[in-house]
């Protein structure tokens, strides 16, 4: 395993980050991983969907289904995370 160092974090993020992996009874470091696990995942989702989109498993999805539904996916990651509307 490798490790990962973030430089130039503002103090008022780290802890914002720190109270929410409290409030789910984690470490910073335990939260951190599941948030970039949840995005290596989201993005493999996104291949196997645009595979679908493409057709490329004998299905052809409207490209704006599939956009509705990762919007749909991100507006509730974004709760769960308590990201505010429109932010990162």
């Amino acid at each position: 395993m490798v490790a990962l160092q973030i430089r130039d974090v503002p103090e008022d993020m780290r802890d914002r980050l720190a109270a929410i992996a409290g409030e789910r009874g984690q470490s910073l470091q335990a939260y951190l991983f599941d948030v970039l696990s949840d995005e290596v995942r989201r993005r493999d989702n996104l291949a196997v969907l645009e595979g679908f989109s493409a057709g490329r498993y004998g299905a052809r999805l409207d490209t704006a289904d599939v956009l509705d539904a990762l919007r749909g996916g991100r507006t509730e990651r974004d709760i769960v995370l308590g990201v505010p509307e429109g932010g990162e």
